[in-house]
């Protein structure tokens, strides 16, 4: 790529598409006008990027009549002077040139290297993956070092990918590899990001299982509403696809229930009713029609693609060797997004809560729900974003950080509970009578009599005897509430909410429950 270019984030929309029109009819005819994704950090976009001769000066806010000037402006440097940042960096460089300071120097760029840089609309073949010599090699080297899923929907979630491949190598029948980008979680949004903004890495990881599993076919799950990330994904799959592998984008349900693997390979088989499915086998044997499958989300190949590059910078010892994506998201009151969510790329030994200063929302948090929508209620963001560490802590994995201020503990867990009583696949009694149980034994605190003791069996029966991961996990926000904090719990059964929340919306004297709070 030549080194003066111009880069246009361009993500969704009229306004997106008529900034990268205005920047190539004022571009200079030896200017490279590029269209790239978002990168992670959408308060700073819409981004416009000026290269020449290994250095870039980022824009951020970029309306169209500023990117027409910023092109108009290319070659007589002015477009360096007024920049929100200037980075130098090697010419020709792959990856975002990471500023000294600001939101995007927070975390690694790792597997967001491309996102923001790299250009969206066309892919060079020469970009095809293939796997660095044998497979049993690769194979060998991703079991020694011990990568993990990453995700959700992912099937060797915070588990070895190799055990999972090798499982789907060894199984009876043709293997297929899964790539579930179906999140349907609005506070987690780093698979959504990696395929709308880097498609080809993630292909990459895809192509590179396919080839340790003997596949030949990649099936790509998205949202139904992933316009964008399923668009970008098929371009590239048509470009950069080896000629022995079939990949089909398909869509399923915009539906959390629909992004757990079972669940996303029974949407992708068609059925009419979308319930979790009894294990074992797992989908490594028995999967999308009862072919050996390979279920990962877009973070977990991604984080593969990037061992195969630097397979020094993976610590074997770690845990969790490697990144993690982890989306902020600012809070307040009634569970209000205060400003737009952050995704930045952290070191699985980095504190948790370092995602907050990709935030610019000038408030301390008072509490947090880290590991998505049923991640753990805790003050202490600094656990590490690696999965041990998380899961010791009781809480998620799923890559979000939700700070809170200013609003009600019991509230949000009372929202979370009224969620999986209507969200859930019906499929086992722990988690549809148990969600029941829970969002009505959570009003009865605004009663004043609940049981503490019987909740808390509630929760630990739940958390142990579900089907999925979608009711082990319901648990965990009252589960993490009662244990840390229960002087808000007390304050709400003595008819006091500490943040002042709750109620303003009370019931009728004599009825119970917090009435449109959490109804």
């Amino acid at each position: 790529m030549t080194e003066s270019t111009a880069r246009v984030a361009v993500t969704a929309g009229r306004d997106a598409t008529e900034r990268l029109r205005a920047t190539r009819e004022a571009a200079p005819e030896d200017v490279a006008v590029v269209p790239v994704g978002s990168t992670g950090v959408p308060a700073l976009e819409p981004l416009a990027l000026v290269t020449r001769d290994g250095r870039t000066a980022i824009h951020t806010n970029a309306d169209i009549g500023t990117c027409e000037r910023l092109a108009g402006e290319f070659h007589d440097g002015r477009p360096m002077l007024h920049a929100h940042a200037v980075v130098e960096h090697q010419p020709g460089t792959a990856r975002f040139p990471t500023p000294a300071e600001g939101p995007l120097a927070v975390g690694r760029r790792r597997m967001l290297g491309p996102c923001g840089w790299t250009r969206v609309d066309e892919f060079d073949p020469e970009l095809r993956p293939s796997l660095p010599g044998d497979p049993e090699v690769t194979l060998d080297h991703a079991a020694r070092v011990g990568l993990l899923g990453r995700g959700r929907g992912d099937a060797a979630r915070d588990r070895p990918v190799a055990g999972v491949w090798e499982t789907a190598r060894d199984a009876a029948g043709d293997p297929v590899v899964v790539v579930n980008a179906n999140e349907a979680d609005a506070a987690v949004a780093g698979d959504e990001l990696l395929l709308a903004s880097a498609p080809a890495q993630v292909l990459a990881g895809a192509f590179a299982v396919a080839g340790i599993v003997d596949a030949d076919d990649v099936v790509v799950y998205v949202g139904e509403t992933d316009d964008l990330a399923a668009d970008r994904t098929a371009r590239a799959a048509d470009a950069l696809a080896p000629a022995a592998v079939t990949v089909q984008v398909a869509s399923g349900p915009d539906t959390f229930a629909a992004g757990e693997p079972t669940m996303a390979l029974e949407a992708l088989e068609g059925s009419d009713r979308i319930e979790a499915r009894r294990r074992p086998p797992g989908p490594a044997e028995w999967g999308l029609y009862g072919r050996p499958t390979v279920v990962h989300t877009p973070r977990t190949l991604a984080q593969f693609v990037a061992l195969l590059r630097e397979p020094d910078a993976f610590d074997p010892d770690a845990g969790d060797p490697g990144t993690r994506l982890v989306t902020a998201t600012p809070r307040g009151p009634g569970g209000d997004a205060m400003a737009p969510a952050a995704t930045v790329e952290l070191p699985t030994d980095a504190p948790v809560g370092r995602v907050l200063t990709a935030l610019d929302t000038g408030r301390k948090p008072d509490w947090a729900v880290v590991g998505g929508r049923f991640g753990g209620l805790t003050r202490d963001l600094d656990v590490p974003a690696g999965a041990p560490a998380l899961r010791a802590a009781d809480c998620g994995t799923a890559g979000a950080v939700e700070a809170f201020a200013g609003a009600c503990v019991l509230a949000a867990v009372g929202r979370r509970a009224a969620f999986a009583r209507e969200a859930n696949c019906g499929r086992c009694v722990p988690c549809r009578e148990g969600s029941k149980q829970l969002h009505e034994g959570l009003r009865e605190v605004y009663a004043g009599d609940h049981d503490e003791a019987g909740l808390r069996e509630l929760l630990r029966t739940m958390g142990e005897t579900s089907l999925c991961a979608f009711g082990r996990e319901a648990a965990r926000p009252a589960r993490t509430a009662l244990d840390r904090f229960a002087g808000e719990v007390r304050a709400h059964a003595d008819g006091d909410c500490p943040a002042g929340e709750c109620f303003d919306d009370a019931p009728d004297e004599g009825a119970e429950g917090p009435g449109g709070v959490w109804a």
